[in-house]
Formats: structure tokens, C-alpha cells, sequence
């Protein structure tokens, strides 16, 4: 059995889409706002799985932001 003393840090969603949307606050290509990208990297795990876990839900809302803007 192989023991992990320092499991690997969680990564950081950037996707290289680094553009902050001027109404929500969040990047468009990660979900993230300026704070939690300033901070990602002292951020301890537990802080960036929450996090992580709210991004699928922040992409969503900022999309559906975008094709309501579209449909208008």
C-alpha cells in the first residue's frame, strides 16, 4: 500500500478564458471572481472544493446571462 503524505493540492479551474463579465463580477471561462483568483493559491483545499463545487452553477447562470442578452 503506498502512502500519500502530501496529496496533490487541488488545481485551479483557469481555462486561459480570462475575461470578467462587467455584471455578474465572475471570469467567463472559469467562474471565479478577481478575489478568488487573487487568492486561489492560499486558498486551503477545503475553501477551493467549495468553491469548485459552485462553478458549474456559476458557468450556467453566466451563459444563460449571455443568451438572454442575445435573445434581446
Amino acid at each position: 500500500m503506498t502512502v500519500v503524505a502530501n496529496p496533490p493540492a487541488i488545481a485551479s479551474p483557469c481555462n486561459k478564458i480570462c475575461t470578467i463579465g462587467t455584471d455578474s463580477g465572475l471570469c467567463i471561462g472559469c467562474g471565479r471572481s478577481l478575489a478568488e483568483i487573487a487568492n486561489w493559491i492560499a486558498f486551503c483545499d477545503g475553501k477551493r472544493s467549495r468553491i469548485m463545487a459552485e462553478l458549474p452553477r456559476r458557468l450556467e447562470s453566466l451563459r444563460a446571462s449571455v443568451d438572454h442578452a442575445k435573445q434581446a
